[in-house]
């Protein structure tokens, strides 16, 4: 099993590429709602991520909770991803990417072009406008930016910010922070399908056993926070996470059997004593 992993661990297939940068982890998380950074930091590492999403209006305001997030991780080792939540507007997310591509900078990350992009005029089921999203996209992608738009999980958006030049397109399993895991597989599915960037499902994710099933189903990669930084105990639950992840890949790779209606004997039928 060893001599497997490496095998896998090393070939192409199993890297994952985003904007011609390349990562071994298929699984990103977040900084928010841990209890408080060193509970993060342990998280992260034991999650093997190398992407972190980072809330930029957090990191500026210096909200509540988030005074000194930006020193708290070492963004030589980890690659930061900005995200516009609490964007309303696509006006409102394209200024932000902006303040988040020189935080980036800042932070020691010169060829960072990389957002998270979030339109969500929605407070309370936080669910991504689709109009602003795609607007927002078509201005960031023209800046240069490596855009990885949050959407419903709606396959003729999914394939115009394709279109536009997005460098993912990252479809939420169900909404933020509800766990209530992959309630859009059949859309989800046909994303996978028909996509030639990544596929990142963000958003709904509860349990490892949900992980493994959306890589089973053929995602890249997956984003995961709140079923982490509000477990009971998030270190081992983002180890967990990181097993879920590699399993569920590789059980893609491996190729599931067909489902059949009937049974099928586990041992031949030739050469049995019959009497």
């Amino acid at each position: 099993m060893q001599t497997l992993d490496k095998s896998l661990e090393h070939s192409l297939d199993n890297l994952l590429v985003i904007a011609g940068r390349t990562f071994r982890s298929r699984l990103m998380t977040g900084t928010g709602k841990y209890r408080n950074f060193d509970e993060m930091r342990q998280s992260i590492t034991a999650s093997g991520c190398e992407i972190v999403t980072v809330a930029v209006r957090r990191v500026q305001t210096n909200a509540p909770g988030h005074e000194g997030l930006a020193e708290a991780l070492d963004w030589t080792r980890i690659w930061m991803l900005p995200n516009t939540a609490g964007c309303q507007t696509a006006e409102d997310a394209i200024r932000v990417a902006r303040l988040g591509r020189e935080m980036a900078k800042l932070l020691g990350q010169e060829d960072n072009n990389f957002v998270k992009l979030e339109v969500i005029p929605d407070p309370k089921y936080l669910l991504p406008d689709p109009i602003g999203t795609l607007q927002a996209a078509e201005t960031l992608v023209n800046e240069g930016f490596a855009v990885l738009p949050y959407i419903n999980a709606d396959p003729l958006l999914a394939k115009r910010l394709e279109d536009v030049g997005c460098v993912t397109v990252m479809p939420l399993g169900s909404p933020i922070g509800s766990g209530q895991g992959l309630r859009n597989a059949a859309n989800i599915q046909i994303i996978i399908e028909n996509a030639t960037v990544p596929v990142v499902v963000d958003a709904g994710i509860g349990t490892p056993s949900e992980a493994a099933q959306a890589m089973e189903m053929g995602a890249d990669a997956l984003l995961i926070n709140t079923a982490i930084a509000q477990a009971q105990n998030p270190v081992a639950m983002a180890r967990a996470m990181n097993l879920a992840t590699q399993a569920g890949r590789l059980a893609h790779l491996a190729g599931r059997i067909p489902i059949k209606a009937y049974a099928s004997a586990s041992s031949p039928i030739t050469g049995t004593v019959t009497g």
